[in-house]
């Protein structure tokens, strides 16, 4: 993992004003290792899922301290009545009854997400054991998008250390939600990847990605990306953003200044929306693997609260990082 000095400002914002986070794998090993050192750290509390004795089993089996951890077991909460009628209300509209609603709120990832709604815990992080979907799923029924807000989305943060023990930082969306956005949801995923970026401390520049550079090439998916960048443009012109542009035009001042000579944001652009998920997802992966980055991520945007996935291959590590992350996002 990168230097930790990325998440000073976070730790410091988390410090001032101490969040909650709701873990939905009580009993996982990196969990549990994750929420030992919060506790430590004593800027971000811990609320476990899980059957008490189950998760202080495993704490103690691995060797980690989480005393001062709140630990909720879905069978013995003293709200759940009321966590019941809350989501059978929040799913009237399907018909939801509290029979259906007991079954559905067993799981840990439905059970954690009403803890979020109900304002026991500010964030919530899952993933460790459950697919993105099983994540994503209860946000988007239960605590719904932002207002103004139509599309859940995400980026990953990349980070790579200089030599002169700075970080390069750089954003980059949606690469692990929206399989082919259109060019309004792609204005919704471009200025929430901006506001995910100044969270690090990046002051956004935003590429709208494409095989074709302000006009060069043609097709629908250069249409997409110039009509979402214009768009963007008249929804936040307090944000630098230019597209389409391809990628060297985007990065590289040699090819900016031949290909668009005084644009303010090729060249130097830091924020990359990418067209759709293929791109998105192999792009992130090729910087992470073959250009030395740390990946952040995926981080959710759009949501009314903060929840965030974990990949199924995480280390402690970083579920500490992006606890750290999603709390900020409180």
């Amino acid at each position: 993992m990168a230097n930790m000095n990325i998440f000073d400002k976070m730790i410091a914002k988390l410090t001032e004003n101490p969040k909650t986070i709701v873990f939905t794998e009580g009993t996982d090993a990196r969990i549990l290792e994750a929420s030992s050192r919060l506790l430590k750290d004593k800027f971000l509390k811990p609320i476990l899922v899980g059957k008490v004795e189950e998760v202080k089993a495993a704490a103690q089996k691995n060797g980690f301290a989480i005393d001062g951890a709140e630990i909720i077991d879905p069978d013995n909460f003293d709200r759940y009545e009321e966590m019941v009628e809350l989501f059978c209300e929040l799913r009237k509209s399907k018909g939801m009854t509290p029979e259906q609603a007991r079954g559905i709120l067993a799981s840990g990832n439905y059970f954690g997400t009403m803890l979020v709604k109900m304002g026991i815990a500010d964030s919530l992080l899952g993933g460790a054991t459950y697919s993105t979907a099983d994540t994503v799923r209860p946000a988007l029924q239960i605590i719904k998008t932002k207002p103004g807000n139509k599309v859940v989305s995400s980026c990953f943060i990349m980070v790579r250390p200089n030599a002169d023990g700075t970080n390069e930082m750089l954003a980059m969306g949606d690469c692990a939600i929206n399989l082919n956005p259109s060019d309004d949801e792609l204005v919704e995923i471009g200025i929430e990847s901006a506001e995910c970026a100044k969270l690090f401390g990046i002051d956004p520049k935003i590429a709208y990605l494409s095989y074709s550079t302000m006009g060069s090439g043609k097709g629908e998916s250069v249409d997409k990306m110039r009509s979402a960048a214009a768009k963007a443009k008249e929804a936040r012109p307090d944000l630098a953003i230019e597209g389409e542009l391809q990628f060297d035009a985007a990065v590289s001042p040699v090819v900016a200044n031949t290909k668009c000579p005084g644009n303010p944001v090729a060249g130097q652009a830091n924020v990359f929306i990418f067209p759709e998920i293929n791109a998105g997802n192999i792009g992130y992966k090729i910087a992470q693997r073959l250009g030395g980055f740390d990946a952040y991520g995926p981080i959710l945007l759009g949501l009314n609260a903060p929840i965030n996935d974990l990949s199924r291959g995480c280390n402690a590590e970083e579920v500490y990082s992006m606890a750290i992350i999603t709390a900020a996002l409180a």
